[in-house]
């Protein structure tokens, strides 16, 4: 009777716990998910972020909104999901052609008679859907610029518009009004360095003053005088001397925002301007949704505690702007999916705060949506979302299960992913596998910002290697 007895209490044991773990256990391959936290609502929630910054000595701090949240973007004129994507692949088929070498020249930037701006050929990638405020000139003004790890310059729109600025949400900025401003000499090292971080050679004005021209992938456009000024990012963090662009012909899918900054790697980045101040090291979190806050963060002492996951930046197919990361393979459910790990290193990869969806090889998206939907198959599926192809409809669910995703990089790090670095809701009806699969297998894997989401994201840009951590914001 004793052993009867026995075998039945550990039969019971093993059944609860069994159950127990395929709920909340934390080595559960499986995520619980509140529909309601995949939605943005209506309110902004503002979250501090210094209790979440993990392995990096606090230098400077910088909230991130989302440009099209009520935390101060640009609500009302939110793009329709379609029109995102569509501008989304806009962008994913320049970085396409540019890794591939398909640039073609692209036409005059039309160029005002007072700045006389060279029609030559180059383009960048262009903006992208979080923004921060910075102070600019003496006294300062802040403004709001769209940050871009696939773009170099940091440019905003100036006083007087020689040829055209559109409409922004900041006051334009005005160099007269600053005491601090200067342009910079078309005759000095400054300004021949421009070419190599816009694609373009730079031109001279009638005054000699170097005049910048930078085009993105989408056509958008800025030209003006390459300039030097004083750049403040926090109350105690003021920039001497930063060279920037004063846009006097500015035309774009730019929102309301006054321009953009550059977080890449070339020398007029501010990750490289900045580089005796902050040790090229910059960090982000973007928010769970638009309707909350994340932050950006120059400086900092690389990961401590063992807080964060390392891999090396790589020069993506020789392409030394973007950030490389080496892919070896993916997990779906815990269990790694079968991937060739040629797959991966023949596309290359990287990693973009600019781009929305992460695009992958199509071997490597097809082993994906195919154990993803066997992970999913209790749900009704729906419709696709443009270039979203596995959806579901869970209008009749408050809380779901879906399998864990995670990356693994090159070194042993293994990532796994928010929610909602899995999951895109355009409604609950509606909910899709934020991936999608590149048409050629060459074409180079881009880690998008949908999955970056909540994460802390490390770029030790002097010490060769990005980290990640978890519950960033």
């Amino acid at each position: 009777m004793a052993s009867l007895s026995s075998m039945l209490f550990f039969a019971f044991c093993f059944l609860f716990f069994q159950s127990f773990a395929g709920k909340v256990s934390p080595d559960s391959h499986r995520l619980t998910v509140e529909l309601a936290g995949l939605l943005p609502s209506a309110s902004c929630t503002r979250r501090s972020p210094q209790a979440h910054i993990s392995g990096v000595r606090q230098q400077s701090l910088l909230e991130v909104i989302h440009r099209h949240g009520p935390c101060g973007g640009e609500v009302s004129k939110a793009p329709t999901a379609a029109e995102m994507f569509a501008q989304d692949q806009a962008r994913v088929d320049f970085i396409h052609s540019k890794f591939l070498g398909e640039l073609k020249s692209i036409d005059s930037l039309r160029p005002s008679k007072a700045t006389k701006i060279p029609a030559k050929s180059g383009a960048t990638i262009g903006s992208g859907n979080y923004i921060v405020n910075v102070g600019l000139g003496t006294p300062k003004k802040y403004l709001s610029l769209i940050f871009d790890t696939g773009s170099d310059l940091t440019w905003t729109q100036c006083e007087p518009c020689a040829r055209y600025c559109y409409n922004q949400k900041d006051p334009v900025f005005a160099p007269s009004q600053s005491t601090s401003y200067s342009n910079i000499s078309c005759s000095s090292s400054e300004c021949s360095q421009l070419e190599s971080g816009t694609g373009n050679q730079p031109g001279c004005s009638a005054a000699k003053a170097c005049i910048y021209g930078i085009q993105y992938g989408d056509q958008s456009f800025s030209v003006g005088y390459f300039a030097r000024e004083t750049l403040t990012l926090t109350s105690t963090d003021v920039i001497d001397n930063f060279f920037f662009g004063c846009g006097q012909n500015n035309r774009g899918l730019f929102g309301s925002a006054a321009g953009l900054i550059g977080l890449g790697q070339d020398k007029i980045s501010i990750v490289k301007q900045t580089a005796q101040k902050y040790g090229q090291i910059f960090s982000y979190c973007l928010p769970k949704t638009s309707s909350s806050t994340g932050y950006l963060t120059f400086g900092g002492g690389g990961g401590g505690g063992g807080a964060l996951k390392y891999t090396p930046i790589t020069k993506a197919h020789g392409v030394a702007n973007f950030y490389g990361v080496d892919i070896v393979g993916m997990k779906v459910g815990g269990t790694q999916i079968p991937i060739s790990p040629s797959v991966f290193s023949t596309s290359g990869a990287i990693i973009d705060s600019g781009t929305v969806i992460t695009r992958l090889p199509p071997d490597a998206y097809s082993a994906l949506k195919s154990a993803f939907q066997k992970g999913m198959a209790k749900y009704p599926k729906a419709p696709e979302l443009s270039i979203l192809d596995t959806c579901y409809d869970l209008s009749k669910y408050n809380i779901v299960e879906i399998p864990k995703l995670s990356f693994l990089f090159k070194g042993g790090t293994e990532l796994d992913l928010d929610s909602t670095g899995i999951l895109y809701g355009a409604a609950t009806r509606q909910v899709c596998l934020a991936f999608a699969g590149n048409q050629d297998p060459s074409t180079v894997t881009i880690i998008g910002n949908v999955q970056q989401k909540t994460l802390q994201v490390v770029y030790d840009v002097g010490g060769g290697k990005i980290g990640f951590g978890y519950n960033g914001c």
